[in-house]
């Protein structure tokens, strides 16, 4: 048992201090979206969009009397196919940050306690405020380069096999299904409420995560791999061009990319393999034209 703990507690302290805290990054966000459900939308009956919300309609349909929400467990079991396939799609970081994520939901939608009468009677502001927390609790997961699962892994699959495809197209389809079968079992105003609080909630997430903030990104770098990098593994444009270092006369590769905020990060992850001792400007972009793909 000890040789465990000091295995355990070596691979701890060997993880470098930016990962550790992207992962205290991803708790503070699985509790602000657990605190914004359980505390402002479960009371009033309300329901979330994707596999947390399809998770919730079974666990009204099923009414089994317990102590505690099986939501969170119910969206855990349904998130274990779509946890292997962001293993072999998307590689190690992506999988075991949101492992965590999923891990740390559950834990806290489960224990968690759900107020018995709504802290606030007014559906209007209990949307507000449960949208805010739990969106901006799924936006710094996604800055930390975690993912709450569900319908995000199984959008970026989908993107990564068809580059016309949209995450946000597909997640507005899903989203409406699940509203309009909560508008069939339960009372018309508990989808109209759950479609104003999923609107607050997606509007918390992009402000959180700027996921919709396109950038240009030049890269200096003598590796040409990064190139591939940036066609290959973020399918995305480059155009590059031969330079000359002012001060060394050293030749380099100048590159040029266009990315969104969320690819930035992967990038930068990503960039570290190839060349760490690259030099990178990043710059937002209020406009892009031609042929860009937006992918929310």
């Amino acid at each position: 048992m000890w040789i465990k703990s000091e295995s355990f507690f070596r691979f701890f302290f060997s993880m470098k201090k930016e990962t550790i805290n992207s992962y205290f990054t991803i708790l503070a966000g699985s509790f602000l979206f657990c605190a914004g459900l359980n505390w402002f939308i479960v009371p009033l009956g309300l329901y979330n969009g994707g596999t947390v919300g399809i998770s919730q309609i079974i666990r009204t349909l099923l009414d089994l009397n317990v102590d505690f929400d099986i939501a969170g467990i119910l969206n855990f079991l349904l998130n274990i196919p779509l946890l292997m396939l962001a293993f072999f799609s998307f590689g190690r970081t992506l999988f075991f940050k949101t492992l965590f994520s999923l891990v740390t939901q559950t834990i806290i939608f489960t224990y968690l306690p759900i107020p018995q009468t709504p802290i606030l009677n007014e559906y209007a502001i209990s949307c507000l405020m449960g949208g805010i927390l739990a969106g901006t609790g799924v936006g710094i997961t996604l800055k930390a380069g975690g993912s709450g699962g569900g319908l995000d892994i199984l959008g970026l699959y989908f993107t990564k096999k068809n580059k016309d495809f949209s995450v946000g197209k597909f997640t507005l389809i899903i989203n409406a299904m699940i509203y309009t079968m909560c508008a069939i079992l339960f009372e018309l105003p508990v989808a109209i409420y759950s479609i104003v609080y999923s609107m607050i909630y997606s509007f918390s997430i992009d402000k959180t995560h700027l996921q919709n903030i396109n950038t240009s990104v030049l890269i200096f770098t003598k590796n040409k791999d990064v190139c591939e990098m940036i066609l290959h593994e973020l399918h995305r444009g480059v155009t590059y061009w031969n330079g000359v270092g002012g001060y060394t006369e050293n030749d380099t590769y100048v590159m040029y990319s266009v990315l969104s905020k969320y690819e930035v990060r992967i990038f930068q992850e990503k960039l570290k393999e190839k060349d760490p001792d690259a030099f990178v400007t990043i710059t937002k972009q209020d406009q892009v034209l031609g042929n860009y793909e937006v992918r929310l």
